[in-house]
């Protein structure tokens, strides 16, 4: 059985765009292909609670070999989005820092469910131990309301 979320995902407006995909990759470093969040639609830096969308299409680049006779998102797509959000919530928590945060881990990652294009999940992050050099968020993901991912990123501070 999943743990209870974050916030509920029909207590989230998906359409309540507050970063589009441009401001967000202001933010991000990640490019092209690697961008993996489309909007983020929620921010409540008081209870560190972060989400974002990432819209699934069915021309995408994976998609013709990845399961070609069902093409299903990849898991390590869908960590790469999480650790994407948990950067993202450093930013907005650490407004001043311009370092880069890099994937350092995961941990508790499950999969619960295989998402199918065309489809949209809605990420969850909650900072659970926010700092500028080592930070740490748990993840969920839904689809159609539904915990599709949960797990453990912890980002760290990248020299570039």
């Amino acid at each position: 059985m999943p743990p209870a979320a974050f916030i509920e995902p029909t207590q989230i407006d998906c359409d309540n765009v507050l970063y589009d995909r441009d401001r967000i990759y202001e933010l991000l470093p990640q490019r092209f292909e690697f961008s993996q969040l489309d909007s983020v639609v929620h921010i409540d830096k008081d209870a560190r609670l972060f989400a974002a969308v990432r819209d699934i299409r069915e021309d995408e680049w994976w998609c013709r070999g990845h399961m070609p006779k069902q093409a299903i998102f990849p898991g390590v797509l869908m960590v790469e989005a999480a650790a994407q959000l948990s950067a993202f919530t450093q930013k907005m928590l650490y407004e001043d820092d311009f370092g880069i945060m890099g994937f350092g881990g995961i941990t508790d990652a499950k999969f619960r469910e295989s998402v199918y294009p065309p489809a949209r999940i809605l990420l969850i992050a909650h900072v659970v131990e926010p700092r500028t050099r080592r930070y740490t968020c748990a993840v969920q993901a839904f689809v159609n309301n539904v915990m599709a991912f949960e797990g453990t990123i912890r980002g760290i501070a990248l020299k570039i």
